[in-house]
């Protein structure tokens, strides 16, 4: 397989907001002299493709191949196109978009003053067997190119496409290409080349249909992000008041648009995931893009018949959008439809049970997880889309008891470690280009968490041996910046607390959250027989225990740091207590919810922790309470809102509304399956061929039911309250033990 290096582009000018450049259509036309036996296509580009071979599009999924800093990585699709090709003349045609190598930007993360920055360009090799011999094709500077009808994209602040400029049969063999230009021969990216061996993003095969269209208007919003950068002198919106379409659910994927119209008509879509309290679109939350920038398409009608549009090179976290620039008769139910879209991972997990709170908070959790999972876990997927670090560890665990996702974190983490300094700090989020390194254990804890989880969940040590390495330089570097007295202080902590005031130190979550790193590296240590990084491992835990125990703990009370609910629950779950102590601890822990109106104060960390704790010590009605109320703060009280998905963090009704797509505090999930239904598979880490039925089934709840599919196969746990009495069915293969 040739990863080609011989890239060529359209124009090495950037896209900005002040100039939209064209996305590009590239032509490769090329002779077979006899049938291919065997045809293999590879693409690479820093940014998007869509590829077309002989009128067939063969483009793996959305927004392919990848996103990533091309500095460090560069990703190659590869197809098989052996059926696509015959004798004679054939085409190749490319669509190219910007992708992440060259956004116009944002007011925080940089992304467009990065080294990395190209315009959209493209490699490829198709290497083919035939009668005559063997053929391999790449770039040349004999490719033609033709600015296309998609005349702004960007992956974060939506599509913008002019019919009137649609170039009919461009993708045949047959197009007449004479008046169009010679492409350039350009630079390759800096980045290693790599087969992109992930779960494609593709649509679900559903289709949301809006439950409601009402006349409406946009909220005119004060956001202090676009003005501090600027954006006040950017493009405005035509048209204020128009259509609001609700989907019935906040969630990710792309849109279709249907319509008839007048050539020039100009139809303006603006997606946001809220409505303001006088029923107007409010995208408030969306914060670090100019005005019309954000989550904004555009259509510009040719007037031929039916048109139909689905954006190549974007997506949208949404449930609502404001269609502007249409009449009455033209807002019809067909006019716009959305379809969800998400990395293909398998559904493996499951969780049901006699409350229908439960249930709707685990669809919800689901909804999250799969809304942003894009390649890889991102923080949501309407305002960032990035890949925060500290996101995905609070989630790894239930990711991998819900979803086949090994093969789409195995590539992510490789991003991770090429993202690593050679001292062996990690950014906060990947990719990335120079914003956003050195923020502390508790987002780094990616990089360990995601290998421990996977062995666990999968029997998979491929995934250990790749990132071993990384994580013992981090260990290595991590650990030389303690504080005098043994604990670590650096950056981000408890985020999004309740009420906004965060408890807990970040010398303590940062602290902690390197002792679990720490243990967990012991563990894949061991299991590759790393000996002697074992035992560093584990003296380095060692050191960092004693350190917080020492200075970060009051013995009297047995409350941990500043006597907060998640210091206490991140303790007693991260072994800082000895068993001992363990009793005293615990009823510490209990006691501070009682204080605090028998509520949680915590944030993502917090949460990840404390209801697992409170079951584990046979509190499991406190847990299920504090979670389902419809009080706040609780997730219950996310229903109460009407929210469909989980959000950032608790809103208050007072509350301004922040992002209400996130995937962090969704470990309730997990809580569900391995706590209340008690299915904990593989419980020692050893043996996937092991599971253990471990239910706290609350007073609230008759019944409760978990499944997993194991390598072995599907594992089904009932947990049944009979005349008083907790009865557990279980169903799982005759190789699997349970212990």
């Amino acid at each position: 397989m040739i990863f080609s290096e011989k890239y060529i582009c359209a124009g090495e000018e950037y896209n900005s907001y002040e100039k939209n450049v064209p996305a590009p259509y590239i032509r490769k036309c090329f002779y077979m002299e006899s049938p291919a036996e065997n045809a293999v296509l590879t693409i690479g580009t820093p940014g998007f493709y869509r590829a077309f071979l002989n009128g067939s599009e063969i483009t793996k999924g959305l927004i392919a191949p990848y996103i990533s800093n091309p500095d460090e990585m560069v990703f190659y699709d590869s197809c098989d196109v052996t059926d696509r090709l015959h004798s004679g003349k054939n085409v190749l045609v490319f669509l190219l978009g910007n992708g992440m190598a060259n956004a116009p930007g944002g007011s925080v993360w940089d992304f467009d003053k990065e080294p990395f920055r190209v315009s959209p360009r493209i490699a490829f090799a198709l290497e083919a067997k035939t009668a005559s011999g063997d053929v391999v094709i790449e770039a040349d500077g004999s490719e033609l190119c033709h600015d296309s009808p998609v005349y702004f994209d960007d992956l974060r602040c939506g599509e913008r496409y002019d019919a009137r400029n649609r170039i009919e049969g461009v993708l045949s063999v047959g197009f007449d290409d004479g008046d169009w230009q010679k492409v350039i021969i350009c630079s390759s990216p800096k980045g290693k080349k790599t087969l992109c061996n992930t779960d494609p993003i593709l649509p679900t095969g559903e289709e949301l249909r809006p439950v409601s269209i009402k006349e409406g208007e946009r909220s005119l919003v004060y956001n202090p992000h676009r003005l501090a950068a600027g954006f006040d002198v950017f493009e405005k919106y035509t048209d204020t008041k128009g259509f609001i379409y609700d989907f019935g659910i906040n969630t990710a994927g792309i849109f279709r648009l249907k319509i008839r119209g007048v050539r020039g008509q100009k139809i303006e879509l603006q997606f946001a995931e809220t409505l303001d309290d006088a029923g107007r679109l409010y995208y408030g939350n969306i914060n670090f893009y100019p005005d019309g920038f954000s989550q904004h398409d555009v259509y510009i009608l040719s007037g031929e018949g039916e048109e139909v549009y689905e954006p190549s090179f974007t997506y949208h976290g949404a449930r609502y959008c404001l269609v502007t620039g249409i009449d009455k008769e033209q807002a019809t139910e067909d006019l716009l439809t959305f379809i969800p879209a998400h990395s293909a991972l398998s559904k493996i997990g499951g969780f049901e049970c006699s409350d229908p709170v439960a249930n709707k908070l685990y669809g919800m959790t689901v909804n999250s997880d799969l809304s942003n999972f894009f390649y890889f876990p991102t923080d949501c997927p309407h305002r960032e889309k990035n890949g925060w670090l500290g996101d995905a560890a609070m989630s790894a665990e239930h990711f991998f008891m819900n979803y086949d996702c090994l093969k789409s974190l195995k590539m992510w983490l490789a991003e991770i470690r090429a993202a690593q300094s050679p001292e062996g700090a990690i950014p906060c989020m990947v990719p990335t280009g120079s914003w956003g390194r050195g923020s502390g254990p508790s987002w780094d804890a990616a990089l360990t968490y995601i290998p421990y989880c996977a062995y666990r969940f999968t029997g998979d040590t491929d995934i250990l041996k790749e990132n071993a390495d990384a994580i013992a330089k981090y260990l290595e570097y991590t650990f030389s910046r303690r504080k005098p007295c043994g604990t670590l202080d650096l950056f981000l902590g408890d985020w999004v607390p309740v009420g906004g005031v965060r408890r807990a130190s970040t010398e303590f979550t940062d602290s902690v959250s390197f002792l679990s790193i720490c243990r967990k590296a012991e563990f894949i240590f061991d299991i590759m027989g790393m000996t002697e990084r074992r035992k560093r491992a584990a003296e380095i835990a060692t050191v960092i225990r004693d350190a917080v125990r020492k200075n970060l703990v009051n013995f009297h009370t047995m409350l941990a740091d500043t006597s907060c609910q998640t210091s206490q629950a991140m303790a007693i779950y991260c072994g800082i207590f000895n068993s001992d102590e363990y009793e005293a601890a615990f009823n510490a822990l209990v006691n501070l919810i009682h204080q605090n109106d028998y509520s949680f104060d915590c944030g993502m960390l917090g949460v990840r922790y404390l209801f697992r704790v409170l079951a584990e010590g046979g509190k499991e009605d406190l847990a299920y309470e504090l979670i389902t109320k419809p009080e706040w703060p609780s997730y219950g009280h996310f229903i109460e809102q009407g929210f469909t998905a989980i959000p950032e963090n608790f809103p208050a009704d007072t509350d301004r509304h922040d992002s209400l797509n996130h995937h962090f505090l969704g470990d309730i999930n997990g809580f569900f399956i391995a706590d209340i239904a008690g299915l904990v598979f593989n419980p020692t880490g050893r043996n996937v061929h092991e599971f253990s039925v471990r239910p706290h089934l609350p007073s609230q709840l008759d019944r409760a039911k978990a499944s997993f599919r194991a390598p072995d196969g599907l594992i089904e746990v009932e947990v049944r309250r009979i005349d008083g009495n907790v009865e557990v069915s279980v169903n799982a293969p005759g190789s699997m033990k349970q212990i």
